[in-house]
């Protein structure tokens, strides 16, 4: 519901983007992902092994049950089977790999192997399926780290811009680690919303800085990194702390601070 409510926010701001990407703990809610199909969001989301998938349309068919009191009740049937994605997985032959470049690394270019095929999904209560991409993910150095995916972009798309879709959640992860190493998204003691959203907003502003510092010097150091800006900013930014006067006053005001807090803890027992 949360993450329902931050992409509607996000698009009545205008924020602008393609597709929406998540992990398996989202993919998993079979809600969530049809709540996105109908607000007309194209998505490319993780889901668990353990998913299931129908091979061929499932075609529902309307079934009343037959009780000997009360109303008669209706339910939905098919008479297709679903499958399990890892179990479907076993049923593919190695020739069926196919092996593609997501993008140019550090390393060297990203490479990996995926099997691509359109699926149906119901949950048994619709009165149809949906039909979807399932992308199957492996790393050549470590066949055993397979990701599964579902998507609802449109038929056309390419096994490669599929690949290339799951691929971009390593930004999403790489963000999150510059934002902990390097502009304290993680260094807060907050006990109230207002000041986490406090630290929050100074965190993004440090964020947006560091990223627009990396556009401006790209031609100058295409290299260059959050790490090297941290770097560069504690050597030339001038320092209040010059001396050892000032080093021992900072320390006893973080000490008032810290007794008092720990003053009003036991004051409040």
């Amino acid at each position: 519901e949360l993450a329902l409510e931050m992409i509607r926010h996000a698009s009545a701001l205008g924020v602008r983007y393609n597709w929406i990407g998540a992990d398996g703990l989202y993919g998993n809610d079979p809600t969530f992902l049809r709540a996105l199909d109908e607000q007309g969001e194209v998505f490319l989301i993780d889901v668990h092994k353990d998913q299931q998938i129908y091979l061929e349309d499932p075609e529902p068919r309307r079934v009343e049950a037959v009780q000997k009191r009360g109303r008669k009740s209706t339910r939905w049937q098919s008479e297709s089977t679903p499958i399990r994605v890892d179990q479907w997985l076993k049923q593919r032959p190695e020739s069926a790999w196919e092996r593609v470049v997501l993008r140019d690394g550090t390393k060297g270019a990203v490479t990996v192997e995926i099997l691509h095929q359109r699926v149906w999904l119901w949950d048994g209560k619709e009165a149809k399926g949906h039909h979807w991409h399932l992308l199957v993910r492996r790393e050549i150095h470590a066949p055993n780290e397979i990701k599964y995916s579902l998507s609802n972009a449109s038929e056309e798309v390419s096994s490669l811009k599929l690949a290339q879709m799951q691929g971009q959640r390593y930004w999403v992860e790489r963000s999150f680690q510059d934002g902990k190493s390097h502009a304290g998204l993680d260094h807060y003691q907050a006990r109230g919303w207002k000041a986490w959203h406090h630290h929050m907003a100074l965190v993004m502003m440090a964020m947006l800085f560091m990223l627009e510092e990396r556009v401006e010097q790209q031609e100058d150091y295409p290299l260059l990194t959050c790490s090297d800006i941290e770097t560069l900013l504690a050597h030339f930014l001038p320092r209040r702390d010059i001396d050892a006067d000032e080093v021992i006053r900072q320390m006893e005001l973080r000490h008032k601070k810290r007794q008092a807090s720990i003053d009003s803890c036991f004051n409040k027992q």
